[in-house]
């Protein structure tokens, strides 16, 4: 390494975020600028470590203690290379990934571990800026079309690969643009959509078609529907890389009443609404004035409460039903796993209260159909023959007053309509049955990302795209050049 001595000299630093009250008053992303001196410092405590457990920690196989080593050594188009060698989206990863390849790294052991994650970032950044990233033109032209179906992480990085490897390849995406859940469903102050934009103009710069406002589903489905079956007879592969999408819910007394909406009811409409003169007022369903309840502690319930709190809610309750996690690393999480820990994002930050160990068990009417406020009780969780179980603590009974609930539980699968259409099998637990090339019970139709592996990492979304793209290219052409950072499904 550069300075391999950088681990024992300097401490860990990250951006500083925006004052609280500055941010809220508008939906930029939150960090503020990190100098590129500062930078190369974090990237000198990358040790010579001898085993980049880090590379393994990240599902893309990302070359980490390369692109330190080269921005240490100011070397910064040698790093954004070097980045791109297994990273697509690096601009995405780099503000959204929760960084398990931090999480392996060495030095965190028994120290603060490097901060891979903003390297990244700032090369990818850096890389725009310079203009470094420029279309990739495919070097020969094969002839064969490919469908991706779903324009997410997962979708997009397998028609990036499947474009440069010479297919013609088309994107269909049922929104009225391009880009999933990074587009409708992440908000603004996590990753401004800017970044996304200009890499769809790349792509489609480099030959990757995309069609926006069309959903593919069962034949006799009506206006609007593609059929499934007549867009696979048009091509010689399709992705099918849609996402987990299918939210789960709370089936309690009151779970009908107006006012309760599904987290993806309400973020989509936010997103679209932030480029308005006003967001809050035209956003159709928004949090001003209002009390709101949060049901689910992971990232999404975040985003939600960062969207409520910009909306001017009066007061907000984020509930977990799991326990607090411990400060530390907990020892049934040991390194270099993905640790049990308790994390603050940047939107606990700014307002709300959060209240771990609690079921929610009744929403109450206001007389008009409208959620007036929520019955709960505290839980004990328990383990009954190897089976996690909440238990409620006897007198713990609460009435919680709100006129706003957003269930952030999570997303069980791909809804069931497309697999149907195309005669795909399912797994138990409702997501696309594949095989170890990512290959479905259809010849000729793979599955990658979220739909396939069931709700995850954006990290893991691209790195099975890049792997299903692959095996794909082999699937038309008997063999392929392009990198898979997966070795199977």
């Amino acid at each position: 390494m550069g300075k391999p001595t950088g681990f024992m000299e300097f401490r860990r630093e990250t951006p500083a975020r925006r004052p609280v009250p500055v941010r809220l008053r508008d939906w930029r992303e939150v960090y503020e600028p990190f100098q590129a001196d500062r930078l190369r410092t974090q990237a000198s405590r990358c040790m010579d470590c001898g085993i980049p457990f880090c590379n393994d920690g990240c599902p893309l196989g990302n070359l980490i203690p390369d692109w330190n080593d080269l921005v240490y050594k100011d070397e910064w188009r040698a790093a954004i290379e070097r980045l791109h060698a297994t990273n697509n989206f690096p601009e995405f990863t780099g503000r959204l990934c929760p960084a398990p390849c931090e999480a392996a790294c060495v030095l965190g052991i028994n120290d603060d571990p490097v901060t891979i994650k903003q390297v990244e970032v700032t090369i990818i950044d850096r890389a725009w800026d310079e203009g470094w990233v420029t279309p990739v033109a495919p070097s020969r032209v094969t002839g064969k079309r490919v469908a991706v179906i779903g324009s997410g992480p997962a979708g997009l990085a397998a028609a990036q690969q499947l474009t440069r490897a010479g297919h013609s390849v088309t994107v269909y995406e049922r929104a009225d643009a391009p880009g999933g859940l990074l587009r409708y469903g992440i908000p603004e102050f996590k990753m401004e959509k800017r970044h996304l934009d200009r890499r769809l103009a790349q792509m489609e710069a480099e030959g990757t078609a995309f069609v926006s406002g069309v959903t593919v589903g069962p034949a006799d489905a009506g206006e609007g529907i593609l059929a499934a079956e007549e867009l696979a007879a048009a091509h010689d592969a399709v992705v099918v890389a849609v996402g987990a999408t299918f939210p789960r819910d709370l089936s309690i007394p009151g779970r009908s009443l107006a006012g309760i909406h599904h987290a993806m009811e309400v973020l989509p409409l936010a997103n679209r609404a932030v480029d308005a003169e006003d967001p809050v007022s035209a956003c159709a369903i928004n949090a001003k004035g209002k009390n709101v309840v949060i049901i689910g502690g992971g990232d999404t319930g975040a985003d939600c409460l960062g969207t409520v709190l910009r909306h001017g809610a009066a007061s907000v309750k984020q509930f977990e039903i799991m326990p607090r996690p411990p400060d530390s690393r907990d020892p049934s999480t040991p390194w270099p796993t993905w640790p049990l820990v308790f994390r603050t994002s940047s939107a606990h930050e700014e307002g709300g209260d959060r209240v771990f160990s609690v079921n929610t068990v009744e929403f109450v009417d206001d007389g008009s159909g409208q959620v007036r406020a929520l019955r709960a009780c505290q839980v004990a969780m328990k383990s009954v023959d190897g089976r996690t179980t909440f238990e409620p603590v006897e007198g713990s009974e609460f009435e919680l007053p709100c006129e706003l609930v957003l269930l952030a539980l999570g997303f069980s699968g791909p809804e069931p309509a497309l697999a149907e259409a195309l005669g795909l099998e399912l797994t138990g637990r409702g997501t696309i049955s594949r095989g170890p090339d990512y290959g479905t019970s259809r010849p000729g139709v793979y599955v990658c990302g979220d739909a396939g592996r069931g709700q995850s990492l954006i990290v893991w979304a691209i790195a099975e795209g890049r792997s299903a793209a692959m095996h794909v290219d082999r699937f038309l052409m008997g063999e392929s050049l392009l990198p898979a950072p997966l070795p199977s499904a």
